[in-house]
């Protein structure tokens, strides 16, 4: 269904190509999971399928990419839309409508199906997708989970042979992820759909690929095979895998399923984790009976909220559960119906805008709403000196979080995960008191990740505290100290990390999940267990 040969894709002023010696076949009906570092060519070997590279985004493609029999160098993407569907990075760029129901509709009428048809494609993917109770939403009042879906029930409608998705699951809550991720199963498996995804959360999707493709980079050509084989070589793979190398596992596992079957003589030999006091820290940030409402919906409804100085705080929930609009309300410039928040007994609303950046610093869902520069060494400059830190400062956190990204780069060039790192830079350089994240994992790799999470430990070390808003369980099971749950607008749980998250089979971690009952987190717990016992 989709060949690549010798496929290279060059673009302008680029130090070395982005894709090289590409040959791959995936054939009807894979489920096929692309896998690699942050800009190691996977949005352009996802955007080469339906022909966005070279016809929109330039640069020089050299090879074949053959998609149903059609070459792509000589049938733009107008002339694969009824072949390819695409679900991007960023799902709000793609949308054309205003509301749920009519974006679902959009890409059909495109192709001028008749109107019975296209009625009767809208409900199947409302029900498949679980949109039924958003069909009447504008488009701009979803939540960031809420659009993900959307973008991947538009593409669906037009019932496409070949679905291709960048990172479709990065804004997900955990049960939405593994429902769309299910769905995307049962059409490879029933209707014989090809499945071309490339996710960086591989806990999420790796136990559904057929097969896997690593891009390596660096001018290497991929590696394609076995999902338990390609990811146990990878520099990026799933905790389940790690565990699986650490206890020796023959084959490897990518499910939870499979490693179960053979952990339990590791968790034979393992003892109860240790108990983690959390010591009594000095209150940082408060929020009082915090109201938010917006016409008819209560986004919040009374939530209090306290972190002390060196506190790393994750709040979880599902899609639409009010995180962002908790983070938005404590950060000052966001709505609020009711109550109160203090930074040092100050409300961050009632500071000017650079005294505020450094009592609260806040990275957004859309990174890209805080650059407006036209070069990623511009944008570090400028942090700089909004931040009176000496230059280099912003540049330093940068180089922490997504090294080698070109000073003379445009911000709206890079891929998403470096445009993240740029954005976590730059709310990062004044040493804000309070650091406020929504979503700050998206399009990172895990070895991102760890580096994301040594640099905010370190500042909560020195005495910040760190809340951030997330789906990405393994992240909190890596760095958090306190987890606080919302559903519906109220905090249904907060407490000790492993205390709350091993207590739910959907916020648990995979290491949590194949050693129960013993409630150990990460696989670098393990490790440290392993080499202390006798």
């Amino acid at each position: 269904m989709i060949r690549f040969e010798n496929v290279s894709v060059a673009y302008r002023d680029a130090a070395a190509p982005t894709l090289t010696a590409v040959d791959l076949h995936v054939p009807e009906g894979e489920f096929c999971l692309v896998v690699g570092r942050t800009g190691s060519g996977k949005s352009t070997l996802l955007r080469a399928v339906n022909g966005l590279v070279p016809h929109f985004t330039g640069g020089t493609l050299t090879g074949r990419v053959l998609v149903a029999g059609r070459d792509t160098r000589t049938h733009p993407p107008r002339e694969l839309a009824d072949v390819v569907g695409m679900v991007a990075q960023d799902p709000q760029a793609g949308f054309v409508t205003d509301s749920v129901e009519e974006e679902l509709a959009y890409s059909m009428e495109s192709l001028a199906l008749p109107n019975p048809v296209m009625r009767k494609r809208v409900e199947e993917t409302l029900d498949l997708l679980g949109l039924a109770d958003l069909r009447h939403r504008p488009l701009a009042t979803l939540s960031g989970g809420q659009q993900q879906r959307v973008a991947v029930g538009a593409a669906l409608t037009a019932h496409p042979k070949v679905l291709v998705l960048d990172e479709p699951t990065s804004a997900l809550d955990p049960g939405a992820a593994e429902d769309v991720l299910a769905a995307l199963h049962r059409l490879v498996h029933d209707l014989g759909m090809t499945v071309l995804i490339a996710e960086h959360r591989l806990e999420r999707v790796a136990q559904y690929a057929d097969r896997v493709v690593w891009l390596p980079g660096g001018g290497l050509p991929p590696v394609a095979g076995e999902p338990g084989p390609v990811l146990a070589d990878a520099p990026v793979a799933p905790p389940v895998v790690r565990l699986g190398q650490l206890a020796g596992w023959e084959p490897v596992p990518v499910s939870i399923r499979d490693a179960r079957r053979l952990a339990g003589p590791l968790r034979d030999h393992l003892a109860e984790p240790p108990a983690v006091s959390t010591p009594k820290t000095v209150e940082l940030l408060q929020a009082k009976d915090l109201r938010v409402r917006y016409s008819t919906v209560d986004a919040l409804r009374g939530v209090s909220l306290s972190v002390g100085a060196g506190e790393r705080v994750a709040v979880m929930g599902r899609n639409g559960s009010g995180k962002s609009s908790l983070l938005w309300a404590v950060q000052g410039t966001g709505k609020r119906s009711g109550g109160e928040v203090a930074v040092d007994g100050v409300d961050p609303a009632s500071l000017k805008p650079g005294p505020r950046r450094k009592a609260v610093g806040l990275v957004p869902q859309q990174p890209a709403d805080l650059l407006y520069l036209h070069t990623v060494g511009g944008e570090c400059a400028q942090a700089d000196r909004e931040s009176d830190k000496p230059a280099g400062t912003c540049r330093e956190f940068l180089d922490r979080f997504a090294p080698g990204v070109p000073d003379d780069r445009h911000p709206r060039d890079l891929s998403e995960g470096q445009r993240l790192a740029l954005v976590l830079a730059v709310a990062l350089t004044p040493s804000p008191r309070v650091v406020l994240l929504d979503e700050p994992t998206r399009g990172l790799d895990y070895p991102a990740k760890t580096r994301l999470a040594g640099a905010l430990r370190d500042l909560a070390d020195d005495g910040h505290a760190i809340v951030l808003a997330t789906h990405d369980v393994e992240f909190v099971a890596e760095y958090a100290s306190r987890v606080v749950v919302l559903a519906d607008g109220e905090v249904v749980a907060d407490g000790p990390t492993a205390e709350v998250v091993t207590a739910s089979p959907v916020f648990s971690p995979q290491v949590a999940k194949v050693l129960a009952p013993q409630p150990w987190l990460t696989v670098a717990d393990v490790r440290a267990a392993l080499a202390a016992a006798p």
